[in-house]
């Protein structure tokens, strides 16, 4: 038997789950344990302003201890600061829209992350990202999974997760072929309510833990108010797109593309933000049936194609892609096409409203397989 136990770790493999201490990295590893993987949890101590991390590693620390896997905390507060948060400040600052999750995901999770997992003798990290990761062999037979032992070239396909209400798969566009042959998302194919069914039938104690909201570093404070203790108020103008002047505002930097609330202005009519100017500390706002606000087409930077042969046939003619230009927009039909090696052109079939710079437009094929990403500008 004990042959048998040790032969099933050898051909799973290794791998570090990173535990939030929340409930899907919990059912993460406990699927990952019931399927013969050898189970590692690890919690990423990240940089946040109202110490709630404290709480969550008390929580991935109690999930390990009932799964009797090993449990460390890995320290990357600092990393995190440089890379995601102060990423985010000089965004604002230079009057863009960053989305701090894509960055973490790219420089925290499965950038140093994985680095550090694979140098310390694992084969695989997992999270509890709501998302599909399939491997197609070049024969087009399919496995769940690259395994150490199976030498055969693969190509690796994320997909929309089951769960459409909670799919993450927008904030993983930057994922490569290299990266993903060593992930796993094992709640992919299960619902939100599935989750945590498993969970408190396993009796873990994250089973009816809420969901965190928001940005999760900035904690109970707003972003306006989060951004002040870094970027300095300046007042300016707020105006119409046909130039009437509405009120004034504390710094262009502080207001995102398509915000409704906090304009500082007594209107009876709705306005939105439908575009700033730092260097001239400008907010230009709009109504809803302004087409100001809307946009046809986008110029995307930094663009990554998770499956390269996407992106060879850009070069041939635009590629037909189901397109989102936030979290939970409606995908739309859109033609991508490639301008300079450096930027693609995304035209939307119909007009997007709240288009922001510094945002990511990610795009799907029909079956709601994630083809790529890039950034706004």
């Amino acid at each position: 038997m004990k042959e048998k136990d040790q032969l099933t770790k050898q051909t799973n493999g290794k791998v570090f789950v990173g535990l939030s201490g929340g409930v899907d990295s919990s059912v993460a590893a406990l699927l990952l344990k019931n399927q013969g993987y050898d189970v590692v949890g690890v919690h990423l101590r990240c940089w946040n302003k109202n110490g709630c991390d404290e709480k969550d590693a008390e929580d991935a620390k109690r999930v390990a201890d009932k799964l009797e896997i090993p449990f460390y905390v890995l320290d990357m507060e600092k990393e995190y600061k440089e890379r995601v948060v102060d990423y985010m400040i000089k965004g604002y600052e230079n009057g863009i829209t960053p989305n701090p999750d894509v960055a973490c995901n790219r420089e925290i999770k499965f950038g140093l992350f994985l680095e550090k997992a694979l140098l310390t003798g694992a084969d695989y990290v997992a999270t509890g990202h709501y998302t599909r990761l399939e491997a197609q062999q070049i024969t087009n037979s399919k496995s769940q999974i690259d395994r150490p032992h199976n030498l055969k070239p693969k190509t690796y396909h994320l997909f929309e997760a089951k769960d459409k209400s909670k799919d993450q798969s927008y904030f993983l566009w930057t994922l490569t072929q290299n990266q993903l042959k060593h992930i796993i998302f094992p709640v992919g194919d299960l619902t939100k309510t599935e989750v945590r069914k498993i969970a408190k039938e396993a009796g873990l104690p994250t089973a009816e833990k809420k969901d965190s909201q928001g940005i999760c570093f900035i904690g109970e404070v707003t972003l306006k108010d989060f951004l002040e203790e870094y970027l300095p108020r300046k007042r300016g103008n707020a105006r119409t797109t046909s130039g009437e002047i509405l009120g004034t505002h504390e710094g262009a930097h502080f207001f995102t593309i398509g915000q409704r609330h906090g304009l500082g202005i007594s209107i009876n009519e709705p306005y939105y933000v439908a575009g700033k100017d730092t260097e001239t500390n400008t907010v230009i706002l709009a109504t809803r049936d302004d087409p100001a606000l809307k946009q046809k087409e986008v110029t995307l930077a930094d663009v990554n194609f998770v499956d390269g042969d996407k992106q060879q046939e850009t070069r041939d003619k635009p590629l037909d892609v189901l397109a989102r230009v936030r979290y939970r927009a409606p995908l739309v039909k859109a033609k991508l096409s490639n301008l300079s090696p450096a930027t693609y052109n995304l035209v939307f079939e119909l007009p997007q409203e709240f288009v922001a710079p510094g945002q990511s437009a990610v795009f799907y094929s029909e079956s709601g397989e994630l083809v790529g990403g890039g950034i706004i500008i």
